[in-house]
């Protein structure tokens, strides 16, 4: 991962840098953290552009308890431009659930909710981080 994406990754929840660490050192190809902590006003935007469905987002620390984001978005780098393509991020998804399974932290991937499918996107679950 290069800097910026190391700095994004300082400023959220510990334990969702501590799977996307993990699953670096598993992925076979190479992604990037695109947005970890969103202010409240790009998420009015994004919201009122359709490109979220929600208000209360993982990424905005004032949302969680912790006070912390709690989710990121990664962009895969192939030859190293960002790639977009859906396949890429199921097999990216499948190597972070991997690294969260094999450090006992629960992840969930915007690929799997039933409508409004978000690729990048991988959160701490409401659940267990409120």
């Amino acid at each position: 991962m290069n800097t910026a994406s190391e700095f994004r990754l300082a400023e959220i929840h510990q334990d969702l840098s501590a799977i996307i660490h993990a699953a670096a050192g598993l992925y076979l190809g190479r992604f990037e953290v695109v947005e970890g902590v969103r202010s409240l006003g790009k998420q009015k935007k994004l919201f009122a552009a359709g490109a979220s469905k929600t208000m209360r987002s993982r990424h905005i620390p004032e949302c969680n308890r912790c006070g912390k984001a709690c989710a990121v978005d990664l962009a895969v780098i192939v030859d190293n431009a960002v790639r977009w393509d859906w396949p890429l991020y199921g097999a990216l998804a499948d190597t972070v659930k991997e690294a969260s399974k094999q450090i006992g932290i629960p992840i969930e991937w915007g690929g799997d909710w039933r409508t409004f499918k978000d690729g990048p996107h991988f959160q701490l679950p409401w659940s267990k981080y409120p």
